[in-house]
């Protein structure tokens, strides 16, 4: 079941809520505990400051992430094409730089979802048991490959200062990418930003009866299904890196890679 379902099955258990009012409101309760229209007005202006903050924030964080994986595409692509038209590396280093280039992005989404078993990449050597931090591991193998080029005359200075831009990319895309993983909106303030949409939403029909009589309940469902799918979907793409339908399609960011390594090497 997907988010939105989920959501309209909490908007449905709101709207069967707002049939309490409709209820009272036709029986000899009918003037019992009535809730003043500008109580519920004055609690929209503030769930509605707070609602903009957190979406606008998560959606930051995403649109930052997208933005960090774009560079790796491009990135990619630029090293592809260095790789192979500004050095002299024998065919072993170029495969070698090859299957890094395409195992780096892969890595590096596993690196922001779980840790990482390095044993699972064939790339890995039995050293892998031994390897903390994957990516930077694998950016280091590239800096190895063209150092020892360098000390055979198969690349320049110049040309090294050309590729070093790009491999200084791939690290600073992966440090950008786990300060968005580690570093969360504050706890507090995403409770206080469910608990003004609970108080919200348990008020609204109790403040609208009067105007809205039989609409109440259908109001209120509707009221609740784009609060809910507000804070709902903030929530997920505020970790832009997991598995929900709002993420970041990382598979497919990872094969239009894959598939630019191997025409462009």
């Amino acid at each position: 079941m997907n988010t939105l379902n989920k959501v309209g099955i909490g908007a449905a258990v709101v709207a069967c809520y707002g049939l309490l009012p409709l209820w009272k409101e036709n029986s000899q309760f009918a003037n019992v505990g009535d809730t003043p229209a500008e109580l519920h007005a004055a609690l929209t202006l503030v769930l509605g400051w707070l609602l903009v903050f957190r979406t606008n924030k998560a959606y930051e964080r995403w649109w930052e992430a997208r933005t960090l994986w774009g560079q790796l595409v491009n990135a990619s692509r630029n090293l592809s094409i260095k790789l192979n038209r500004l050095t002299r590396l024998s065919e072993a280093d170029r495969l070698k730089c090859q299957e890094i280039l395409r195992t780096f992005p892969q890595v590096l989404r596993d690196h922001l979802r779980k840790p990482v078993d390095p044993n699972q990449y064939p790339i890995f050597d039995q050293l892998a048991s031994s390897i903390t931090h994957t990516p930077s591991n694998l950016v280091n193998r590239i800096y190895e490959i063209l150092a020892a080029g360098r000390k055979q005359n198969l690349l320049d200075g110049d040309e090294l200062r050309v590729i070093d831009e790009d491999l200084r990319v791939y690290l600073n895309i992966c440090g950008g990418c786990e300060r968005i993983r580690k570093t969360l909106i504050v706890s507090s303030y995403r409770t206080f930003s469910r608990q003004c949409v609970f108080l919200f939403l348990l008020t609204l029909p109790w403040g609208i009866i009067e105007d809205f009589g039989w609409w109440t309940p259908i109001l209120t469902g509707m009221m609740a299904y784009f609060m809910i799918a507000m804070e709902v979907v903030a929530e997920h793409i505020e970790e832009p890196f997991g598995y929900h339908d709002e993420d970041l399609n990382l598979d497919a960011l990872c094969q239009t890679i894959e598939s630019s390594v191997n025409e462009l090497m």
